[in-house]
């Protein structure tokens, strides 16, 4: 780590990064592919594909077969329930509500950048009274373009008033450590989130590889010491 990074934002990936929200996008799947005729799918075969949005989810979920009308059609059915249920089942993933404490007990800001789109990732957010702390919010349509494209990741540093270079970016997905590195943002992958058993993380050029919240704090702790 270079002696001259001065940390001074935390950003995080929404989905398997900050909240476990799987349980309810799986959930509103599991619904949506019933309605239109077809069998439910498990959670750990589908968690992969979150991180890539509920088009990708519904894809995993169906055979090639399947014409791409109906699959427009499950797509809208899941997200019509999510709507309605976007935060009946979520969590914070073990340790990370104790994370955000300690991030703000040390001065630091912290905010979220992800490619979910306002109408879901504004509730979800309120219902986990997360709004007020959060230095800033990005979704995946505040700007023109969204991860990996440095677009978001500007646009959330203009808003908590922080330059890149005086951020981390911590992400389950090969896009995330690419907006952020895109950004010349520090890179954390969070091995504890949606990471298919196929996929190489410690490939993706990031800063480090935590595998729990904790680990965060550890991490943030070494860069303040310097």
């Amino acid at each position: 780590m270079s002696k001259d990074f001065k940390l001074s934002c935390v950003l995080f990936d929404l989905d398997g990064t900050l909240i476990d929200t799987s349980p309810d996008l799986v959930s509103c799947l599991n619904k949506a592919l019933i309605i239109h005729g077809f069998t439910g799918i498990s959670a750990d075969k589908v968690k992969p594909f979150i991180s890539f949005g509920a088009v990708a989810m519904v894809n995993a979920s169906l055979k090639q077969s399947v014409t791409e009308e109906l699959k427009a059609d499950v797509v809208k059915t899941m997200l019509e329930f999510y709507l309605h249920n976007i935060a009946k089942y979520s969590v914070f993933f073990d340790g990370m509500l104790d994370t955000l404490d300690v991030i703000e007990a040390k001065g630091l800001k912290w905010g979220v950048v992800t490619n979910k789109r306002e109408c879901f990732t504004n509730p979800l957010m309120a219902a986990l009274n997360l709004t007020d702390r959060a230095a800033c919010i990005i979704s995946g349509d505040t700007t023109a373009n969204s991860k990996p494209h440095i677009e978001p990741m500007l646009a959330a540093c203009r808003i908590a008033d922080v330059t890149p270079q005086e951020c981390v970016y911590i992400g389950d997905a090969i896009h995330d450590i690419k907006a952020g590195k895109n950004a010349k943002m520090k890179t954390l992958t969070a091995l504890y989130g949606y990471i298919d058993s196929k996929d190489q993380p410690e490939a993706w050029g990031a800063d480090g590889l935590i595998e729990s919240p904790k680990q965060l704090i550890d991490w943030i702790d070494t860069v303040l010491c310097h």
